[in-house]
């Protein structure tokens, strides 16, 4: 079976009133149209992909977010070209996002540019462009290795 993608991303955030206004900006300039918002629950639809962010169950409210506990450690949009990523970085600097790289090559992939951010919450959230194969270039040896806890 060969995927379609990733359908959905569901988000547990810790402060859903703190952390709304910023995924409501960012699914706005990401073009993606909100089919659910809710008291605690905002779900945004496009290119393809759907983001849900919603509030922790009572038991949760008081944890926070830690990149390197099992779980989600980030995720990342794929843009269709450095000017997507150049923009998406301008627009989170208008919003005063956490960033944690500006606009920049990467030893990932062939031409890899990314940029990398994170929510009022402290989770990572990574834009790249790559062109062409990527990684699916034959020619690329990739060492991975090497690379460490660089994300």
């Amino acid at each position: 079976m060969q995927l379609n993608g990733i359908a959905h991303i569901q988000l547990t955030v810790n402060n859903f009133a703190r952390c709304e206004p910023f995924y409501r900006q960012l699914l706005q300039f990401l073009e993606m149209d909100l089919v659910f918002d809710g008291d605690d629950i905002l779900y945004g639809v496009g290119s393809r992909t759907g983001i849900l962010v919603r509030g922790p169950s009572t038991e949760y409210q008081n944890e926070t977010f830690q990149q390197q506990r099992i779980g989600l450690h980030h995720f990342c949009f794929r843009a269709r070209s450095k000017q997507d990523i150049d923009q998406l970085h301008g627009f989170l600097k208008e919003i005063n996002a956490t960033i944690i790289h500006a606009p920049e090559d990467g030893p990932w992939a062939p031409n890899y540019y990314s940029v990398l951010f994170e929510d009022p919450d402290g989770i990572r959230i990574e834009a790249n462009y790559v062109p062409g194969k990527g990684n699916l270039d034959p020619g690329v040896n990739l060492p991975l290795k090497d690379i460490g806890d660089n994300f």
